[in-house]
């Protein structure tokens, strides 16, 4: 059977499509939205033993549909097989560079300077290209910031988790932006994906409302030199007769003010994204992209609506099977709000 779309697999510059066609069975990409890498993952037919191991470390960029779907590097070739059974050959790849200098502990700091800055330096000794930030997280400024002996990517993650951002490398470019608010680095609008019964819609499994990770506020500490004393940030996370009662604490005390009230305001940005949780499975869709959103509609009252996409996995075979699964997260709008009046003897605990 033919692929279900057009594919194309450039590897250290060469186009590799035609040469792969007769022996790549499947491929698979997954975007992920910063806590770990990309990865891609391609399989091949090797039974004469004709795939070269590709050398580890060397750029590869993989398009599904003319859209790039993966930008990163060869990592893991495998080859596996047993008597009467064939050769297998597999090729695992990472958003990362794994032979370079992004894993490499950092120690250096800046005085005075804003994050966009101090981010800058920190990927060029990191030996990328460079970092695109969102202007307003960019502009955050403070008297002191240092790596600490951290990995570019340990920082890069550190510092997302305190501020409420994204953090990921992809081939020789680091991404630093906003979380939950739908765009790219550059400021333009990531991707908004439909997942409709009866088109698209393979399968779902959701929880819309979840209470474990919930708070109805959140504070930090921080010390005030001049005052010789600890003060508190908080910010309402939950408002209304329904908000939690437990307040989210900060586990650490903060710096100084303003990084307690970045940290309060990203427990919220966490706190609205972990409202819900589940995965939407629908026929490949190449734009699909993690942090762009995804409406469900026709599923079921109770849980369609707007999400945001945590993942995305594209995943192809040369048997003519396709698909994509969204990992989603922070149900907005009428997710998780089933408006239908319960009426007496239907399947409802409310109904009377």
């Amino acid at each position: 059977m033919a692929w279900a779309m057009p594919w194309r697999v450039v590897i250290g510059g060469r186009e590799m499509t035609d040469r792969w066609n007769p022996v790549l069975t499947s491929i698979e990409t997954t975007d992920k939205a910063g806590a770990s890498s990309d990865t891609a993952e391609l399989g091949f037919d090797n039974t004469d033993g004709q795939v070269l191991f590709p050398e580890k470390g060397t750029p590869i960029q993989v398009y599904l549909a003319h859209l790039l779907t993966f930008d990163g590097f060869t990592d893991e070739p495998r080859s596996s097989g047993a008597r009467g059974q064939g050769r297998v050959f597999s090729l695992s790849c990472k958003g990362f560079d794994p032979k370079g200098k992004s894993k490499q502990r950092l120690d250096f700091h800046k005085d005075d300077v804003s994050l966009k800055e101090f981010l800058e330096d920190a990927a060029k000794r990191a030996g990328l290209k460079g970092i695109k930030i969102d202007a307003t997280l960019g502009a955050i400024r403070r008297d002191y910031w240092a790596a600490g002996g951290r990995s570019f990517l340990h920082l890069g993650q550190v510092l997302a988790e305190e501020l409420g951002a994204t953090f990921k490398v992809r081939g020789d470019q680091a991404a630093f932006v906003r979380r939950g608010n739908g765009l790219a680095a550059s400021g333009t609008a990531l991707p908004t994906i439909r997942a409709v019964w009866g088109d698209n819609l393979i399968a779902w499994d959701i929880s819309p409302n979840l209470g474990r990770p919930q708070h109805g506020r959140a504070r930090l500490r921080w010390f005030d030199r001049k005052a010789a004393r600890f003060k508190e940030e908080d910010v309402e996370v939950r408002s209304g007769d329904d908000a939690p009662q437990a307040m989210d604490l900060g586990r650490f005390e903060a710096s100084d003010q303003a990084s307690a009230k970045d940290g309060a305001a990203a427990k919220k940005t966490k706190a609205d994204r972990d409202g819900g949780a589940g995965t939407v499975r629908i026929d490949c869709d190449p734009s699909a992209q993690a942090e762009g959103t995804l409406i469900l509609d026709g599923a079921d009252p109770g849980v369609d609506g707007t999400y945001r996409m945590e993942s995305v996995r594209h995943a192809l075979t040369r048997s003519g099977g396709s698909e994509t699964t969204c990992a989603v997260k922070q149900p907005t709008g009428t997710a998780g709000k089933d408006s239908r009046k319960p009426k007496a003897g239907s399947a409802n605990p409310s109904a009377s």
